[in-house]
């Protein structure tokens, strides 16, 4: 399994931009953003194919939030930068990685997953 370690998360008002940081030792070719909020089930957000490959967005975030890839010497990141923040975005987020050669944003295909960051967007 990749071992994944988020961090990023804060306490923002509405209308302002967070920036979250995946740092993971290995790379698969499906990496995403997760995210639960609190008494809802967790839904994916943002995924990456492969290093410079498609990205996919939920419909709630598209616009307004970006996945990338970067790396930083041996240090490979996963970023979620996060624009125009509502109240509704707040959530435990979460970065994932799994296999496949179709990635999807549903929890089923991700088999490793970092401990989440909490996001609270206030109105």
């Amino acid at each position: 399994q990749v071992q994944l370690v988020e961090s990023g998360g804060g306490s923002v008002q509405a209308g302002e931009s967070l920036r979250l940081s995946c740092t993971y030792t290995s790379s698969r070719y499906c990496m995403g953003w997760f995210r639960q909020a609190p008494g809802k089930e967790r839904e994916g957000v943002a995924i990456s194919s492969g290093d410079g490959g498609p990205t996919y967005y939920a419909d709630s975030v598209k616009g307004r939030f970006t996945v990338s890839r970067e790396s930083m010497g041996a240090t490979m990141f996963l970023i979620l930068q996060m624009n125009n923040l509502l109240p509704e975005d707040t959530a435990t987020y979460y970065c994932a990685a799994g296999s496949g050669t179709l990635c999807y944003l549903s929890e089923a295909q991700y088999n490793s997953w970092g401990q989440g960051t909490q996001v609270t967007v206030s109105s």
